[in-house]
């Protein structure tokens, strides 16, 4: 499955996501934000289960924006493995 997902409050203005038939990320490209930071991140979460991503990115801040890369990640997948 790919995903295409616009970002909110964050300096990277979409991600593109690939998973896997069992929910398990492919491949992350983030599009605009802290290069060496979002090249991190996917290459971190290539081979993790979906859910697994979620739980470790869900709700961490960027300087007080409520939001962060890393969640805006977790949102794209919890709306991608909800459908």
């Amino acid at each position: 499955m790919k995903i295409n997902y616009k970002t909110s409050k964050t300096c990277s203005r979409s991600i593109e996501i690939e998973l896997d038939e069992n929910n398990v990320v492919t491949s992350v490209r983030f599009n605009g934000g802290c290069s060496g930071n979002t090249q991190g991140i996917a290459a971190l979460v290539a081979g993790m289960k979906a859910e697994d991503v979620i739980a470790k990115c869900k709700n961490i801040d960027c300087n007080g924006r409520g939001t962060s890369c890393p969640d805006q990640l977790a949102k794209a997948l919890e709306q991608a493995i909800s459908k």
